[in-house]
């Protein structure tokens, strides 16, 4: 008849196991409480997007003469992971992912420096292509939380209800930054007549003061 020690032993020695489950269970939950938490932690995505204006010209064109250089250079790098591209018209999209153990600061400038060199190969004296922009992915830009307004108001006291939405929300210490899109500036246009102006001899200078 075989057997298993362990078992056997377990059998014949209950109270030391129950002393010891309860040792561990202590020990996992005092190892829980000391984990160090945050309530908002930084996440980062290492990528990086290498973004190219070049107007006019048709997506086999920007494929030829701004993405494939670019890729070129990046794919140099030491720790890229990743790279995909996107030609379209008038722009050329080029996302560069690196290995999470990459530092995205020293990514973004191995990427900018490759950039830098694929640009002797880019068209040159050309109005119409743009300067290649590096952007990082930065998640603590992107909004959480989108809160819309309306109602049977005036623009004005819409406005005035959005400000003060968002103070309150601004307050709160959690709380980076709220950003108010869509209302409008209150702007006064006044027209003049040159004539008139030159009749009574007023001057820009006097309306503006008079503003």
């Amino acid at each position: 008849m075989k057997e298993f020690k362990a078992s056997s032993w377990s059998i014949d020695n209950k109270t030391s196991i129950y002393v010891l489950t309860v040792i561990i269970a202590l020990a996992g939950f005092f190892t829980y409480q000391s984990l160090p938490k945050e309530q908002f932690p930084e996440v980062v995505f290492p990528q990086i997007y290498v973004s190219t204006v070049y107007i006019g010209a048709s997506p086999t064109d920007i494929e030829n003469a701004v993405t494939k250089h670019i890729e070129k250079q990046v794919k140099s790098i030491v720790g890229v992971k990743k790279i995909t591209s996107k030609s379209e018209q008038n722009v050329s999209v080029v996302v560069v992912e690196f290995n999470t153990d990459v530092e995205i600061s020293d990514a973004k400038q191995k990427v900018k420096d490759a950039v830098d060199k694929a640009k002797s190969d880019l068209p040159a004296n050309n109005t119409n292509l743009k300067d290649p922009q590096i952007i990082e992915v930065d998640v603590s830009q992107i909004p959480i939380m989108n809160v819309n307004i309306s109602g049977d108001y005036d623009l004005d006291k819409l406005k005035k209800y959005s400000e003060d939405i968002q103070d309150r929300i601004e307050s709160m210490k959690e709380i980076t930054r709220v950003d108010l899109i869509g209302a409008l500036d209150r702007e006064f246009q006044i027209n003049v007549d040159k004539y008139k102006m030159e009749n009574a001899s007023v001057t820009f200078r006097d309306i503006q003061n008079a503003v």
